[in-house]
C-alpha cells in the first residue's frame, strides 16, 4: 500500500448572499479541487484504473472538460464515452491545462449572465436549445462534485494522497 499523503482539507467557500454567487463559488471550489487532485499524479497510474468500470483519474478530468465546454460554451460532443479517456500522448500538465481552459472560457461566459432563468447565452445547435443558467450550473455543481468524489478515491488509491 502506498504512503499516505494527507493535504489541509479546504472547508466550503466563503460567498456572497446571493443565488448565482453561492452556485458560481461552489462550482469553483470543485472545479479547484479535482483539478488539484489529477494534478501532479504520476504515470503511469493516472490513466490506468484500478475499478472494474474502467475509470481513471485523468479520463475524469478530460472528461469535465468536455462537460465545461458542451454546457457553457455549446460545444457538441460527439461520443460521451470517449471523452472519460485522454489521448495516450497527452501529459497530466497537458490535460489539467485543457480542463483549466475550458472552465476560464466558461467563465468569461458566466460573468456576463445576471439572470438564472434565462438561457445560457451563446450559439448553439437548433436540436439542442439552451438550458436554463440555474440548471446549468447546479448540474454542473452535480457533475464535478460526483467526479471529484470519485478522483478522492482513485487519487488515494494512486499513492495514498487525501483530502481537497
Amino acid at each position: 500500500m502506498p504512503a499516505r499523503t494527507r493535504r489541509r482539507d479546504t472547508p466550503p467557500p466563503r460567498t456572497g448572499g446571493t443565488e448565482i454567487e453561492v452556485l458560481r463559488g461552489f462550482l469553483d471550489y470543485l472545479r479547484t479541487s479535482i483539478a488539484a487532485k489529477v494534478d501532479g499524479a504520476p504515470e503511469p497510474q493516472v490513466r490506468t484504473s484500478a475499478v472494474a468500470s474502467g475509470t481513471n483519474l485523468l479520463g475524469l478530468l478530460n472528461h469535465l472538460a468536455f462537460v465545461e465546454r458542451s454546457l457553457f460554451l455549446g460545444e457538441r460532443v460527439s461520443s460521451w464515452p470517449s471523452t472519460f479517456r485522454a489521448a495516450p500522448e497527452d501529459s497530466v500538465a497537458e490535460v489539467v491545462t485543457r480542463y483549466r481552459e475550458a472552465v476560464a472560457r466558461a467563465n468569461e461566459v458566466l460573468d456576463g449572465c445576471t439572470d438564472l432563468a434565462a438561457p445560457v447565452p451563446g450559439p448553439r445547435p437548433a436540436d439542442r436549445p439552451a438550458p436554463a443558467l440555474r440548471w446549468a450550473l447546479t448540474h454542473m455543481i452535480e457533475e464535478t462534485g460526483r467526479h471529484a468524489g470519485h478522483a478522492d478515491i482513485l487519487r488515494e488509491l494512486i499513492d495514498g494522497t487525501t483530502g481537497r
